[in-house]
This record gives structure tokens, C-alpha cells and sequence, in this order.
């Protein structure tokens, strides 16, 4: 029978029967009688109800087969949803979706090098009178490739740029190799290093002609103190794609940072975050919740907690974009060696100023102004005081060199210059720094 077809169920009656039956029945056949109507009443209900039930099951059957969805699927789907983890805000949210759709792009920088194979051997100084005396030494029995160190990078470009810190690919000897969120290995060439910030471009090249995935750069000038920031690096040089949040602590910092290898520098106008930031995660991209990177990490302080240091992102766009046009990284010269003025240099050395930068060639000696660069042909002299450049006032918090930083090699700048209590302006034409 169709199930879509329900007909009225007949069950015949005898009633004579039932009366002949009724008064074969013990004395209390009343009671039996209730039992007998509660008994068929029962049956018909349960009857009843299952060819209900079977007229809408196919009824729903028949709506949802019209929308391509089967009963099924849906269980399947709802046991699915229970399985997956449902954040619990929107920040969080923000942070998974972040992580998901940018964590490929993240590659770990392994270093490699030949290294001496050190044997151990017992040598006898005086074989023929003493032959047990035996004095215990070492010497080198050829060399073998050795992991020394490992660092963090990011794919700024489908052909294979990729932006990293410059002390992780310093080694001039060692070997580079990449290894991306999946596991994949490519060799690296350093194509360039930043002379003044932290930062180097490294090159791998696809080798089955695919592009590679890239992040998304973000604007570091409008960033705020307290914003939620994602660190993604090579934790420990070990831990791939390690994932830490935090928050943007301080901007505009000035740090002196220094590696175990001995390189050292000053950094300037940087980020500071709690964001957990650990040794192997230098060259990584600090992220903001659209999942844009706002900084690369560079440097942790190691004597304190949650203190960690980012270049902003915008300080890296022009070496990005000098490499994809030029192939290297050029930085404009002035040729002078100076010291910041605050109220301590002034009064420590009786200047007429407490700001500007004042050109001394300091403690370390050397020339102040060096021979035939764009300082020089300009005129500049030792003792000079610069107040401003172009307009833009020299301070502690705003130095000559990130200044400096923002034009080209060939631009012509407007320095004024205090000269024995007099103000001068110097019209002078920048040069390239590796002159």
C-alpha cells in the first residue's frame, strides 16, 4: 500500500457475539468489560499512530528532497558541528581565521655549516723513556654539514621574496634553507641586506612552477597602544609556526640589541610588545587581527618578561620594493658622525641648544665629516649643529637618520645648520650609502 494513501481502518463487529460472550463472564464481567474497551481503545491508538507518523516522515521526506537535502545529511552534519570548536568572541575568531589564512606564508629559516669533526687522541711526548705518560688531545679530521641556528621568515611575494631579519642570515659562509608550513624545503639565496634596520630579503624558488602564498602588509603608522597582535615563528629554532597574542606595549621605542654572534646595532622607532617572542622567532611577521603584518620581530629582552621589539612593516616596504626593482637595497648618505642633543649634552658640553644633531666625531675618534661625500661637498664641518631638515625638527625622539631614512640617494635636501651662534641653510644632494 502507498504510504501517501490513508485509508480508514474498519473493524468489524458482532455485537451479538459480544453479548453471548459478555454473559459467559465471571460476576465482576463489568470490570472486564472496562479492560476490554481500554484494550481496544489502546490498540487503535497505537495503530493510529504509526501511520501518522509514516504519512509525515514521508511528507518532510518529500519538502526537503525538493531543497537537495536528505535527513541524513543533516544528522551528519549536526554531529559534525558538535565536533568543531565554536569560539567563544569575536576576537577570537579573529584571531583563528588570522592564523588559518596567513600561518602558510610563515617559513622557518634553517642555517647550516661546515663545521670541524673533532677526533680525540693520546700523544707521548717522551715515547722512549716514559711510554705511559700520555697526554690527551684533540685535532680536526675533515668536516661535516651541521645545523647551527634557525630563524623565521615571511613570503612577501608569489615568486619567493621573502623578508627576515638581518642578523638570522648574516653568516656569509653558511647555507640557507626554507622550510615551509607544509613541510616543503627549498635552498635560499640572500639577495640583500638593510645596512641600517634589522631587516634581509632571501629568494627560493618554486620548483614545480607554482606561486607561493603570501601575507597581506598592513600600515604600521596607524597602529595604537594596547591593539591585540599575533606573533607567528620558528620558536627555538625547533618549534614550527608557533602561534603567541599579545598586545602592542610601546611605540617608538630606541633599543641597542645584540646577537650571540657578536652583531650588534641600535634600533630605532621600533614596537614593543608582550607578545611572547622567542629565540628562532626573529624575522617573523607580528600580525594585527585582519591578519595584516604590522611588524617583523626582531629582538627580545632577555633579562625581563613579556618585552619584545618589532621593525614596523613600513620601515620594510621600501627595501620589498627596491629589490623587486633594482635587485638590492639602497640607502641615501649624508657622511657625518653625530650625537643627538637633550638638556644633559647641552649643559655637559655648553651648547646654545637642547635639540638638533651636533656633528662630533666622539669618543670612538675618527672623521666627523667623512672626505668627499655629500656632507662634505655641501660644506659641513665638525661642530656644526643641524636643527632641522627639510623643516622637520631634529630631536631625541625624532633622529637624523629616520629622517634621512625616508628620501633617496639623489634627492636634495634643506638642512639648517648652527654655526658659532649663527643659522645657516645648506642646500645638500644625498648619496648612496655604499659609496
Amino acid at each position: 500500500m502507498d504510504l501517501y494513501e490513508i485509508k480508514p481502518i474498519k473493524f468489524p463487529v458482532d455485537f451479538k457475539k459480544i453479548r453471548k460472550y459478555l454473559k459467559g463472564l465471571p460476576k465482576n464481567r463489568f470490570l472486564w468489560l472496562i479492560v476490554g474497551v481500554v484494550f481496544i481503545s489502546s490498540l487503535i491508538s497505537f495503530t493510529s499512530g504509526i501511520f501518522t507518523s509514516l504519512y509525515f516522515y514521508n511528507q518532510l521526506k518529500e519538502q526537503l528532497g525538493k531543497l537537495n537535502i536528505t535527513i541524513p545529511s543533516i544528522i551528519e552534519k549536526n554531529n559534525q558541528e558538535i565536533k568543531e570548536y565554536i569560539p567563544q568572541t569575536s576576537q577570537e575568531q579573529a584571531i583563528i581565521n588570522a592564523v588559518k589564512e596567513f600561518s602558510p606564508a610563515v617559513v622557518s629559516i634553517i642555517i647550516s655549516k661546515d663545521v670541524p669533526i673533532m677526533e680525540e687522541y693520546f700523544y707521548s711526548p717522551f715515547e722512549d723513556s716514559m711510554p705511559d705518560f700520555q697526554i690527551h688531545q684533540y685535532r680536526q679530521n675533515g668536516t661535516e654539514k651541521k645545523e647551527i641556528g634557525g630563524g623565521t621568515g615571511f613570503i612577501v611575494s608569489e615568486d619567493g621574496l621573502i623578508l627576515t631579519n638581518k642578523h638570522v642570515v648574516l653568516d656569509k659562509e653558511a647555507e640557507y634553507t626554507v622550510f615551509t608550513n607544509n613541510g616543503d624545503k627549498f635552498p635560499a639565496k640572500v639577495l640583500d641586506e638593510d645596512p641600517v634596520q634589522d631587516l634581509a630579503i632571501i629568494k627560493i624558488e618554486a620548483t614545480d612552477s607554482k606561486l607561493f602564498p603570501i601575507v597581506k602588509l598592513g600600515d604600521s603608522d596607524k597602529l595604537q597602544i594596547g591593539q591585540t597582535v599575533i606573533a607567528i615563528g620558528n620558536a627555538l629554532g625547533e618549534l614550527r609556526n608557533t602561534v603567541s597574542v599579545g598586545v602592542i606595549s610601546g611605540l617608538g621605542r630606541t633599543v641597542s640589541a645584540s646577537s650571540a654572534s657578536g652583531f650588534s646595532e641600535t634600533l630605532e622607532d621600533i614596537i614593543q610588545t608582550d607578545t611572547a617572542i622567542n629565540k628562532g622567532n626573529s624575522g617573523g611577521p607580528l600580525l594585527n587581527l585582519k591578519g595584516e603584518v604590522i611588524g617583523v620581530n626582531t629582538a627580545l629582552a632577555e633579562t625581563a618578561q613579556s618585552i619584545g621589539f618589532s621593525i614596523p612593516i613600513n620601515k620594510a616596504k621600501r627595501d620589498i620594493e627596491q629589490v623587486r626593482t633594482s635587485g638590492k637595497i639602497i640607502y641615501p648618505f649624508l657622511g657625518i658622525k653625530y650625537t643627538l642633543i637633550n638638556d644633559q649634552i647641552k649643559e655637559k658640553n655648553d651648547l646654545p641648544v637642547n635639540y638638533g644633531a651636533w656633528i662630533t666625531k666622539g669618543e670612538n675618534g675618527g672623521t666627523a665629516v667623512v672626505s668627499g661625500s655629500a656632507a662634505d661637498k655641501a660644506g659641513i664641518k665638525e661642530g656644526d649643529i643641524i636643527l632641522e631638515m627639510n623643516g622637520e625638527k631634529i630631536t631625541q625622539d625624532n633622529s637624523l637618520s629616520k629622517i634621512i631614512s625616508e628620501y633617496s640617494p639623489g634627492d636634495k635636501i634643506t638642512l639648517k645648520v648652527l654655526r658659532e651662534g649663527q643659522e645657516m641653510n645648506v642646500e645638500v644632494t644625498l648619496g648612496k650609502r655604499d659609496e
